[in-house]
């Protein structure tokens, strides 16, 4: 589980075809703190999607391996090479919940359909998500892009804005933002759960 606050970023340094997945590098994280004493099979948040560490490199690489499903779900398989990636590691039990409980697990493609500079060091973002995750966008309710923990607003249909604060805009990989680009999505879980335990709308 994650709490969709990014930690680092880090390039991608290859990705290569490894039986019906792929083999992917990122390169040692990007950010001012200590370096991260990652484990072998320790889960990270790579762009919102939940992948193990399969190995380490000898500058801190990070080494995951991507399933079929994995490649068909999200868009790290037509990444390119200098592609910046979100990381965060796995929450501990007794952390601080600052985001919100994000399971890592990718429920689909939007795109980014405008940027705007907020004049404030800030931006303000509208995205589209894919068909059907329009039902989880509630006004000031949390949805997960990229990894990144962030409020929805306004929402119409599938199209909602999002309020970028400057650090956020620095940490991640928003800062290298364009408009179409594609994002992972994953809607929120608590929502999900309770439309899956009650009895469907008549």
């Amino acid at each position: 589980m994650f709490t969709g606050l990014v930690e680092a970023t880090a390039p991608l340094i290859s990705l290569t075809p490894a039986g019906t997945g792929a083999r992917l590098v990122v390169g040692a994280p990007l950010h001012n703190g200590p370096a991260w004493d990652v484990r072998r099979g320790a889960s990270i948040s790579v762009l919102g999607a939940c992948l193990s560490v399969v190995d380490r490199g000898p500058a801190g690489e990070m080494v995951f391996d991507l399933s079929s499903e994995t490649l068909a779900r999200t868009r790290l398989g037509r990444l390119p090479v200098g592609a910046l990636v979100n990381l965060e590691r796995a929450m501990q039990l007794g952390d601080r919940l600052d985001g919100h409980i994000v399971s890592g697990h990718v429920d689909g493609l939007g795109r980014i359909v405008e940027l705007r500079d907020a004049g404030d060091g800030g931006w303000r973002v509208a995205f589209e998500v894919h068909a059907g995750g329009e039902r989880y966008l509630v006004d000031k309710g949390s949805v997960t892009l990229d990894g990144i923990s962030l409020t929805v607003i306004e929402p119409r249909g599938r199209r909602f804005e999002v309020a970028v604060v400057p650090i956020t805009w620095e940490k991640t990989n928003l800062s290298r933002a364009r408009v179409g680009d594609e994002v992972h999505v994953e809607s929120d879980l608590v929502a999900k759960w309770i439309e899956r335990l009650l009895p469907p709308a008549r």
